[in-house]
């Protein structure tokens, strides 16, 4: 069963955060003093119009991009007294993405793709092997395991994104525009996917769509615009919060 809202714990939080572009002729404020805490359990969606800043956020809490000022924290550690090393080991620990684009290793099989986070954490060959056909089995594709990403569907390669992203059991997985290149049908399959690992496994995600229908499938709803947050709908209190 979940935990109430109230009984979870911070997996990622930003305080006070600002990112600035320098581009020669102007500052351009992506992000103007941002304070956002992703609980465990949570399904956040972030929302606004394009250049917002929605990107920017999950860059900079994810350590991917610099922050100009403030703080993230992951697990209650703050990312600006960690070395390079350190925030590339907790990238590769802690986090999971699913980008727009797939990011598949095209050379790799589908089962290779996931296994790979496994093999960089040090995994042994036989269990990463393991781990990952149970989670291509778990996103429907465990006869495709073999396949290369160009033999597999845009759905299909981006359910093998889906596994890359939680074999590993992260703390927090971090998608941008999941579906934004998929059809709609293939969308609801997508979505539908995610929704049952954060509902059934308990899987944290923060999610940046411009999809209203598809934030609405989350726990909570983030609004972004001039990079400020201008509104934090919660929707449920929990993944199972009628039982």
């Amino acid at each position: 069963m979940a935990l109430s809202r109230a009984h979870m714990s911070s997996v990622i939080e930003a305080r006070e955060l600002w990112k600035v572009y320098d581009t020669g002729s102007n500052q351009v404020q992506a992000l103007r003093g941002v304070d956002l805490s992703i609980e465990a359990g949570e399904m956040v969606a972030i929302m606004g119009p394009s250049g917002c800043g929605k990107t920017t956020l999950l860059n900079c809490v994810s350590s991917l991009d610099e922050f100009t000022a403030g703080e993230v924290l992951v697990d209650g550690r703050r990312i600006s007294e960690m070395s390079d090393r350190e925030r590339t080991k907790m990238r590769a620990e802690r986090l999971g993405f699913v980008f727009q684009s797939f990011n598949l290793l095209p050379v790799l099989s589908a089962v290779e793709n996931v296994e790979l986070p496994l093999l960089m954490n040090d995994i042994a060959p036989k269990e990463a092997r393991r781990r990952a056909l149970s989670a291509l089995e778990s996103v429907g594709l465990r006869d495709w395991a073999g396949h290369l990403p160009a033999e597999l569907s845009g759905g299909e390669q981006q359910r093998v994104t889906v596994a890359r992203a939680f074999v590993h059991e992260p703390a927090l997985i971090l998608a941008d525009e999941p579906t934004g290149n998929l059809d709609t049908a293939t969308s609801g399959v997508v979505i539908d996917l995610l929704v049952d690992l954060n509902r059934s496994h308990g899987i944290t995600f923060l999610l940046v769509t411009h999809e209203a229908e598809i934030a609405r499938r989350c726990t909570r709803i983030v609004t972004i615009r001039d990079g400020l947050i201008i509104s934090d709908e919660q929707l449920v209190e929990s993944s199972d919060s009628e039982e």
